[in-house]
């Protein structure tokens, strides 16, 4: 696989950057959920008003032509990934503190890295592996194997890291003629459906939502919207090795957001694990940078 260029890469490296903070307001949101409704009710509702949300922007683009696209490998792959991993990931995010599951989840980096040298031929460097290797070392750090902050739920999240490197792999695969709404609006429908099967099959009792919860689970849906965009645009530009490492960005966001709504404050290794993760993620855009510099110049000089 070629080398991505330098402004395809920066393209995936914002986009994954706003995927994750999309994605983070979302779980912030349904977390404050929980506390009225139940995981299959709140995946039914938050994928109904997404799903709402999606099919009138999908038709004003003009993509819903493009139905036939869907019969993919790849995005019956992703949808089952997707599916998998929004349970596990909301399930033990219900049981730990949001800066803790969003430090654990990423490995998932590391994985996509490995995964994409191994099956994809993306050309990965010992520079780039040693700058990924220091982010999951701070990763490491942060959440401290054996120790309080890993604990059973910590092994349901690395589950879901599992299903979400899947995810992205799987996204990577598909062609790309498939437009972004569309995959938004299949994995809306899927994990709405989702729901039901799952309270069926855990016994849940759902209850009339108050309007507090609904204006909660509406918030979640436009987020989780703007997550899913983001996140198919990023995994479709620049070198995976170059992009996956500035997921790392959600742990800073995710410690904020845990000090304003829950007064998590984060303790020395939470601080030393995440300022590892930022350098590591500092000089993979340095080192891309520097490439390309290098590699314009040589064109000029021939």
């Amino acid at each position: 696989m070629a080398t991505a260029t330098f402004r395809e890469n920066l393209r995936g490296i914002l986009g994954i950057s706003a995927a994750n903070l999309l994605f983070l307001i979302n779980d912030t949101l349904i977390k404050l959920a929980s506390e009225e409704m139940p995981l299959g009710q709140i995946l039914f509702v938050r994928g109904l008003f997404a799903t709402l949300l999606l099919i009138p922007i999908a038709f004003a683009a003009g993509v819903m032509r493009h139905l036939a696209s869907l019969w993919s490998w790849g995005l019956m792959l992703r949808t089952i990934a997707e599916i998998t991993s929004t349970i596990l990931f909301i399930l033990a995010l219900f049981h730990m503190p949001i800066g803790n599951i969003n430090a654990i989840l990423q490995v998932v980096p590391l994985m996509v890295t490995a995964c994409a040298a191994l099956f994809l031929g993306e050309r990965v460097g010992w520079r780039r592996w040693l700058a990924v290797a220091v982010g999951f070392l701070g990763v490491m750090v942060v959440i401290r194997p054996g120790l309080a902050g890993f604990d059973a739920w910590s092994l349901v999240a690395l589950a879901a890291m599992l299903f979400i490197t899947m995810r992205d792999l799987a996204t990577r695969i598909m062609p790309r003629g498939i437009p972004i709404l569309l995959v938004a609006l299949v994995s809306a429908v899927a994990v709405a459906l989702t729901g039901p099967v799952f309270a069926v099959a855990t016994a849940e009792t759902w209850a009339l939502p108050s309007g507090h919860a609904l204006l909660l689970l509406v918030g979640a849906a436009v987020f989780l919207i703007g997550g899913y965009l983001f996140a198919v645009d990023f995994m479709r530009h620049g070198d995976i090795a170059v992009v996956a490492p500035f997921r790392y960005l959600v742990v800073i966001w995710a410690i904020i957001v845990g000090y304003l709504v829950w007064s998590e404050v984060p303790d020395l290794p939470m601080i030393v694990g995440t300022a590892l993760v930022i350098v590591s993620g500092i000089y993979t855009l340095h080192r891309e940078r520097k490439i390309a510099r290098l590699a314009a110049e040589s064109d000029i000089d021939h």
